[in-house]
Formats: C-alpha cells, structure tokens, sequence
C-alpha cells in the first residue's frame, strides 16, 4: 500500500481519495482487511472522526464493507459499486485517460440513447416537446454560427429533455452519471464529436418524432445519430490505443482532441 501522512488532519475527503485510489488500482485486493482504525490513524496522520467519515463514503459507494466491531474489508467493486465510480475511475494516476473507460461510457451510451428517444416519444407532454423544439432551434443558431461548443452544450441539453421525457427514474440517473462523466473531458472532445453536433437535421427529425409520439422513428434516428460520435470515438481510441503511442500513460487528457 502506498499510502501517504495527511497533513490537516480534519479532511476526510483526502482520506477517502487515497484510500479509493489503492482500491481502484489493486494495492488493495478485494476481500483484503483493512488495518486497525488506530494504525490507519497514525499512518494518515489524521483522528478517527476523519477516517471513520471516510470508510462510511467508501461503504456507500459499495468499495469496502464495515463489519461490526469495526473490521473493514476491502469489496471487489466489479461486483459492489453503482455508476457512479465512473467519474473516479476516468483518469489513471498521473492524470491520463482510462481508454478502457471511455469506451465502456461510448457503449453504455449508444446502448441507452435510442431507448431514451423512444420512451420520450410515448410518453412526453405537450410542454417538453415545445422544450425540445426550442432547444433544437438554439442548436441551428449556433449551428449558423458554427459555435461547436455552445452545440456541444446545447446538445446535452437536448438529452436532458429527452430522458427527463422517457420518464424512467434509472435512465434519468444514469444520464446523470454519464453527464457528470463527459464533462470533465468535454472540451477535449468537442471536435471529435463535431460530426454528430451539426447533424441538425437529426436532432430536428427526433424532436418532430417525439411530438408526433411516433416512436420508432425516435429510437432509429437516435440510433444513426449517436452512431456519428461512437464511430469517431472509437477511431480516436484505436489510434491512441496503438502500440507506441504512449497514449494511456503518457498522453495528457487534453490531446483527446
């Protein structure tokens, strides 16, 4: 274990980064004892209100579990944790990008964008559809002014309306998760995904579709949609994932783009 002496001893939030970065990196394997309170003390330097508030986080986030009398043990979070770890999982150490990650993020959400559509279409009330079409006409504004990173913007916005319509309470928070996510790299990808951004008229045909709660036409324009930014992502993948490139340890998260 690689842990480090924490200098004010009241941030529990630096307990839980170092103890989640061992985790999530292997130094603590899953079903491994995590030492006594009284030792962790001492070697982070920090009182048992600190570490206590932190080993709760960590329980909550399905990473350890806290036995009574105060053993914790360290869980294999393949098995335990929710979405969202993603966002603590899209970086490795030295601040360059999980590959890994992002591609399981482009999948889950190609898998999830076409549902989203078609929920919306059945179930969407007058308001959001005038909601979405404002959204679209925002979007071909920018579009005019070829402001890729207002479209960008707008373009998450348009999601949003579209799975606060699908009315399904898990797509909503996984929508959430996934935003959360995307938006730490976000600039870094706004020309990757500049070929999704100005297809207007998609954005256009899934918003009619979706007034005229037709939708089949929803979940295939949807589909073809998000299809433009997966196919770039997994370009960019495939040439910062080639042998020499350095890409997953040496590349910072902004040559993305």
């Amino acid at each position: 274990m690689a842990l480090q002496r924490i200098a004010k001893r009241t941030l529990s939030d630096e307990v839980f980064e170092q103890l989640l970065r061992e985790i999530l990196q292997g130094r603590m394997a899953p079903g491994l004892a995590l030492p006594a309170e009284r030792e962790l003390c001492e070697t982070l330097g920090v009182n048992r209100g600190a570490l206590r508030e932190a080993l709760r986080r960590l329980a909550q986030a399905g990473l350890v579990a806290i036995a009574q009398g105060g053993t914790t043990k360290v869980l294999d979070y393949k098995r335990t944790a929710g979405l969202d770890l993603l966002s603590q999982m899209l970086f490795h150490e030295g601040g360059t990008i999980d590959l890994q990650v992002v591609r399981s993020l482009i999948e889950i959400r190609s898998a999830l964008a076409p549902d989203i559509a078609r929920l919306c279409a059945r179930r969407a009330d007058a308001a959001l559809i005038v909601e979405l079409l404002d959204v679209v006409d925002r979007m071909e504004a920018a579009h005019a002014a070829d402001d890729l990173p207002t479209l960008q913007e707008l373009s998450l916005d348009f999601w949003d309306v579209l799975v606060r319509g699908s009315d399904n309470i898990a797509y909503v928070l996984a929508f959430n998760t996934l935003r959360s996510t995307y938006d730490t790299v976000r600039e870094a990808l706004v020309q990757v995904m500049a070929d999704e951004l100005r297809d207007l008229a998609a954005y256009r045909a899934i918003a009619e579709a979706v007034g005229r709660h037709d939708d089949v036409s929803a979940k295939h324009v949807a589909s073809a949609l998000v299809e433009h930014g997966t196919h770039r992502m997994f370009e960019l993948i495939a040439l910062l994932d080639r042998p020499g490139t350095g890409s997953t340890e040496d590349s910072p998260p902004g040559d993305a783009s």
